[in-house]
């Protein structure tokens, strides 16, 4: 991403695009989407928890019609989806950075341990966000593209009528396979989350003794509720239609 120094030395900001297209900024780039990102899923889920409503879709239809209308919730989607798109070219960016500079120090003896254990979590962390990436663009297809391409019913809530996105979210998940798919996919995100959660602060600089076992802390719980909220969500809907509960 070489170009972005080059577009901004015209205008005297060589040196914010020198930073960008630095590790360090790659890192703080990094750290700043993916903060963003996990302020975002909770909001997501609360959303998607309508599904577990026994009212025939009702209070999830309105929840996305809300969603996809409200001026605010669309500006921030789209810079959701440039965050997403950002978080994981940065990703990889700085994987395939990390992994050229350990190969241009073949040479030496000895080799620090901590530096061998966050290379390895590095390189951790840029496979499970490529699988992550490829469920998003999965799950962004069967329904969101859907929707933007009018591919879904019409239903009449209260004598207005809403897109459906209650039908064919509860026929992906009707799909065993589907089901699997996205809870794996979930196990994913929560070893994702669990580094991502304490790296994103501690590449911004909150790292202090006092504050540091509380966010180690709140990010365990983080990266385990928030996956496991989304993981029952098929797991019910697909018991549900196969009329287990």
């Amino acid at each position: 991403m070489s170009w972005i120094a080059n577009t901004l030395k015209p205008v005297g900001l060589s040196w914010f695009g020198d930073f960008l297209t630095s590790s360090i900024g790659r890192k703080f780039v990094m750290s700043l989407s993916g903060l963003f990102l996990i302020l975002f899923l909770p909001v997501h889920l609360l959303g998607n928890l309508q599904l577990l409503k026994q009212d025939g879709g009702e209070a999830f239809n309105l929840y996305t019609y809300f969603m996809t209308h409200n001026p605010l919730i669309k500006t921030v989607s789209y810079v959701l989806y440039f965050s997403i798109l950002l978080h994981t070219i940065q990703g990889i960016l700085l994987y395939r950075q990390n992994r050229k500079a350990r190969g241009n120090q073949k040479y030496a003896v000895q080799v620090v341990r901590a530096t061998n254990t966050n290379a390895k979590a590095a390189a951790n962390m840029a496979w499970l966000g490529i699988i992550i990436f490829v469920f998003i663009v999965i799950h962004m297809y069967q329904f969101w593209l859907q929707m933007k391409l009018d591919y879904v019913p019409y239903v009449t809530i209260a004598g207005e009528e809403y897109k459906n996105l209650y039908t064919p979210v509860v026929e992906a998940f009707a799909n065993p396979l589907y089901v699997i798919i996205y809870v794996i996919s979930m196990v994913v995100i929560a070893f994702h989350l669990n580094h991502g959660f304490q790296s994103s602060f501690q590449t911004l600089g909150i790292n202090h003794h006092r504050y540091t076992p509380f966010i180690q802390g709140l990010g365990r719980f983080y990266s385990v509720i928030i996956p496991l909220g989304f993981a029952i969500i098929p797991i019910f809907v697909f018991g549900r239609v196969q009329g287990w509960w």
